[in-house]
């Protein structure tokens, strides 16, 4: 009884696209190579894989270079700052429990009941099979 609670619980997850499928093991059996897969010769793909190297390596440079030198708007620094401020407050005790006063729990209370009678229907069918 236990497997088939686990089988089908399993299956409601792959429906939903959150559990690994056989559409991630399709991606996985494409093409081996790397460059056929973008449409391109393998010339074509080592010279634009050099390119992304390079740029990657200037915009390391540059930071290093810029170092502490580089000022951010006034602007900005209070949007950053208000934010900080306000992921502080979410992570709180008291953010918490705001959060759940905002929660429409009859809602979740309704999904919650109609896929557990959907799993108890589709447990119902399959014993009965058995």
């Amino acid at each position: 009884m236990a497997f088939l609670m686990k089988t089908m619980i399993s299956n409601q997850v792959k429906n939903l696209g959150l559990g690994g499928g056989s559409e991630e093991k399709k991606e996985e059996g494409g093409a081996s190579d790397p460059a056929a897969a973008q449409g391109m010769s393998r010339e074509e793909y080592e010279e634009y894989q050099k390119q992304i190297i390079e740029e990657n390596e200037m915009d390391e440079n540059q930071i290093q270079m810029a170092g502490d030198d580089v000022d951010l708007p006034e602007d900005l620094r209070k949007m950053v700052d208000e934010d900080q401020e306000e992921e502080e407050d979410k992570d709180s005790i008291l953010g918490q429990l705001q959060n759940l006063q905002n929660m429409d729990l009859d809602a979740i209370k309704e999904k919650a009941q109609a896929t557990f009678s959907e799993i108890k229907q589709t447990a119902e069918q399959k014993c009965a099979v058995m």
